[in-house]
């Protein structure tokens, strides 16, 4: 992805889902986090979604902001997002999709992978020692390369590490990993 997606951990406060998926453009992904088809409406700004969202006139409790780069379509969630919830059915029929969820009224902030309808991994940024999903070690390897685990699976991290700079390592695993291109494009 270039730009990448670290800049999320740079944010004041970080507070909202993002969805990627490889498969599918923006306004299918719009309808499979819950839109309706031809939903989409022009291009609208931070402050406008959360307008929306929070417009008791319009009975709106969630609002997705679609977008494309570098071959990912992606939503970013704004109200109650449950892209989380919804992974497995997103990613049905050969979508690869990713949920970032930043937790933070329950931290950590949370990384799932899921492809053709199966959670394949997920994982805590900053407790990455405990994994789970049908293929829970599909990114072991990396995380070890990486320095964020060590071979016996123990965090491998500094202590006292700021918690930016150790969501920031792992978020650039998952974007030079779990976001690099299929072996099919």
């Amino acid at each position: 992805m270039s730009g990448g997606i670290q800049w999320l951990v740079d944010q004041d406060e970080w507070r909202h889902g993002v969805v990627f998926a490889r498969g599918i453009e923006p306004e299918e992904l719009g309808v499979r986090m819950g839109g309706r088809p031809g939903s989409v409406v022009s291009p609208i700004t931070d402050t406008e979604a959360w307008n929306l969202v929070l417009d008791l006139a319009t009975d709106n409790d969630d609002v997705v902001r679609v977008g494309a780069c570098c071959g990912w379509s992606f939503g970013v969630e704004y109200g109650m997002g449950d892209g989380g919830d919804r992974l497995v059915e997103i990613s049905r029929n050969g979508v690869e999709a990713i949920h970032l969820n930043p937790s933070p009224d329950h931290p950590p902030a949370m990384f799932s992978y899921a492809r053709d309808g199966a959670g394949v991994c997920s994982f805590g940024i900053g407790e990455e020692v405990w994994r789970w999903g049908e293929q829970p070690d599909l990114l072991l390897p990396e995380l070890i390369a990486a320095g964020v685990l060590y071979p016996d699976g123990e965090y491998a991290r500094p202590d006292g590490e700021s918690y930016r700079d150790r969501d920031r390592h792992t978020l650039a695993l998952i974007e030079t990993s779990a976001c690099r291109p299929s072996s099919s494009e």
